[in-house]
C-alpha cells in the first residue's frame, strides 16, 4: 500500500498558506504516493480543488487525520489534530516546539514522528528544504512594502517641476534571507539603504545588493548560520553605534532573530524617542518579542510621532508564493525517504536526524526534551 500524505485546512488565526500546491502534489503523487486533502484546503491560498489532478479528497479534515500515514502541515498541529491521528504516523511542518510543549507530550505519548521544519540543519545539501529561508525571503519583502506605505515620504528620489525630492533613507537590522530580501526591495523602490548584522560575515552580502553596511565594532557569529546571543557589553557597544544611524532614518526594518529564544532587543525607547518625526520601524521579530522595545505584535504604536508596526505572519500575506515555495521544501525533504510509495526514513542521515522533534514514544530533540524536564 502506498503511503498518503494528509493535507487539511490550516486553522491557526490569520493563517492562509497551504502546505502543498497542486504542482509539487503531482511530484509526490509520481513517487508513488497518495495524496488526501480536506475539500478547499488551499482555496485559502488561490489553490482551488480542481487544480490538484490526482489528488483525492475528504469533506472533513478527520477523515484525512484518520488515513494519513504522513500529515503536512504549515503551522504546528494542534491537541486535537494530534488526538485523531494514527500512532505511528508522521507529522512535518513548522512545530515551533519551545512554544507548545503540550502538543509535544501528546506527539510523544501518541508514539508519532513528528519533523520540525526549523530544525532542518543549515547545510549545503539542505538548502532547497530550508523553509526557514523560503518564508523569511517573503516576510522581507512584504516589511518594505509596510513600510513604504506607513510612511508619509516617497523612497525613490523624484526630480519634478516643483523641484527635487530627496529619497527615503531605510535601515536594515539584520542581514539574514529577510534583511537581505529587505535590502534588496528597499533598493528596487530606490531608497537609500543601510544595513547591520552582527555577523560580519554578511558585509560583503550587504555591500553586492548595494547598500552601506554599518560598523559597530561587534561581531557575533554562531554556528549554524545564526549568530549567537550578544553579551551584555557587546549589546551596549552596539546600541550606541546603532542608535546614530537610528535617528537619521525615514524607515527602519528589524529582522533580528535567535531560533527558540525571545527576539533580542536592539532598538530602544531612547532609540525611538531620537527618532525623526514621521519615521517608521517595521518589526519583522514581533512574533517573538520584537526587536524594538516598543513593539506589539500585530498592532501599530504611535509613540510621539513615530510609528512601530509589529506585522504577525507576513508570509501568508503573500501565501500563493509562500506556499509554493514551502511545499517544496517538504518535497525535497521527504523525497529521499519515500521508496516506491513507501516511507523509509533514514535515521543516520543528519537531516532527519537533526530535525526530529518526537518518535517511537521518546522526545528526541535535546532542547525541548529539557524543556521538558527529561
Amino acid at each position: 500500500m502506498p503511503i498518503t500524505i494528509g493535507v487539511v485546512k490550516e486553522t491557526a488565526r490569520n493563517e492562509t498558506r497551504v502546505a502543498l500546491v497542486p504542482e509539487v502534489t503531482a511530484k509526490f503523487a509520481a513517487l508513488g504516493a497518495r495524496v488526501l486533502l480536506e475539500r478547499s484546503a488551499g482555496t485559502s491560498a488561490h489553490f482551488p480543488d480542481a487544480l490538484y489532478k490526482g489528488a483525492e479528497f475528504a469533506d472533513t479534515a478527520d477523515a484525512v487525520l484518520a488515513q494519513a500515514d504522513v500529515l503536512v502541515k504549515v503551522a504546528p498541529p494542534t491537541l486535537e489534530e494530534i488526538g485523531r491521528l494514527r500512532q505511528g504516523s508522521v507529522v512535518v511542518g513548522f512545530l515551533q516546539a519551545h512554544s507548545n510543549l503540550g502538543e509535544v507530550r501528546a506527539l510523544r505519548d501518541r508514539g508519532i514522528t513528528s519533523l520540525a521544519m526549523e530544525l532542518i540543519p543549515r547545510i549545503s545539501r539542505a538548502q532547497s528544504m530550508d523553509a526557514l529561508s523560503s518564508q523569511a525571503a517573503v516576510a522581507g519583502y512584504k516589511a518594505v512594502l509596510i513600510a513604504a506605505m506607513t510612511l508619509d515620504k516617497f523612497f525613490p528620489m523624484l526630480t519634478t517641476a516643483a523641484g527635487t525630492i530627496r529619497p527615503a533613507q531605510v535601515l536594515v537590522i539584520g542581514a539574514g534571507v529577510a534583511g537581505l530580501q529587505a535590502i534588496a526591495t528597499a533598493k528596487r523602490l530606490g531608497a537609500m539603504v543601510e544595513a547591520y548584522d552582527v555577523r560580519s560575515a554578511t558585509r560583503e552580502q550587504v555591500k553586492s545588493l548595494g547598500a552601506k553596511f554599518v560598523e559597530t565594532g561587534v561581531s557575533a557569529e554562531g554556528a549554524g548560520g545564526y549568530a549567537r546571543e550578544l553579551t551584555a557589553e557587546e549589546k551596549a557597544k552596539q546600541q550606541a553605534a546603532l542608535d546614530a544611524r537610528i535617528a537619521v532614518a525615514d524607515a527602519v526594518i528589524t529582522t533580528a532573530a535567535v531560533p527558540g529564544r525571545r527576539a533580542p532587543v536592539i532598538v530602544s525607547r531612547v532609540a525611538v524617542e531620537r527618532m525623526k518625526a514621521g519615521a517608521v520601524i517595521v518589526d519583522i521579530a514581533a512574533e517573538q518579542g520584537g526587536n524594538c522595545e516598543l513593539t506589539r505584535a500585530g498592532e501599530t504604536v504611535e509613540h510621539g510621532a513615530v510609528k512601530v508596526v509589529g506585522p504577525v505572519n507576513l508570509p501568508s500575506q503573500a501565501a500563493y508564493h509562500a506556499s509554493e515555495m514551502y511545499a517544496r521544501n517538504l518535497f525535497n525533504l521527504l523525497k529521499p525517504a519515500i521508496d516506491k510509495g513507501e516511507l523509509r526514513i533514514d535515521w543516520n542521515d543528519e537531516v532527519f536526524a537533526q530535525s526530529c522533534v518526537t518518535h517511537a514514544g521518546e522526545v528526541k530533540h535535546e532542547a525541548t526534551r529539557k524543556a521538558l524536564g527529561g
